[in-house]
């Protein structure tokens, strides 16, 4: 890993939110960015989790994570409380409790900062506008991106304006 330069740990509280792990490193994977499937539990093995992370951040120095937890979501802010790094949380929606739980990623304790992102698509993302905050060629291909995005609203728009009724 000596060549990357910045990486995205994806760490999720249990297998069981591997499906949103796997699509926020997809979408990283567009944009290049190196990323890592993680499980560490705040609740069940703190250490490990919190070992997990200074091993990343003694290897690098342009990092941001993402947390994927479900119910109650304590990683995430577990992970904000022991880093200076950015912490996205991106937890899954869950059937059996119809979203509410969604609350316990939002409610995080004060000098606790989380960014909560739902869609994991837009957490990585999130994760790629931070790393060009600092990289003109990755800024470059953001503009470039979001200059497509409006090209096709525009596109959407003509289409939808020329139908007829």
């Amino acid at each position: 890993m000596s060549n990357v330069k910045r990486i995205v740990p994806i760490i999720m509280g249990s297998k069981g939110d591997l499906e949103t792990g796997k699509a926020i490193s997809v979408e990283l994977k567009k944009w290049n960015v190196y990323n890592e499937l993680r499980v560490a539990s705040a609740h069940k093995h703190p250490e490990y989790l919190f070992m997990m992370m200074d091993e990343y951040e003694r290897e690098f120095d342009d990092l941001v994570y993402a947390s994927i937890a479900g119910r109650r979501n304590d990683l995430s802010g577990a992970m904000a409380g022991h880093t200076i790094y950015p912490v996205i949380a991106s937890p899954p929606y869950s059937e059996k409790y119809g979203g509410i739980d969604i609350f316990s990623s939002i409610i995080m304790p004060s000098k606790v900062p989380v960014a909560v992102i739902p869609e994991p698509e837009n957490a990585a993302l999130y994760a790629v506008r931070i790393f060009a905050l600092s990289d003109k060629e990755l800024r470059a291909e953001l503009q470039g991106y979001l200059q497509m995005v409006k090209e096709g609203i525009e596109k959407d728009d003509a289409e939808v304006r020329g139908m007829k009724a």
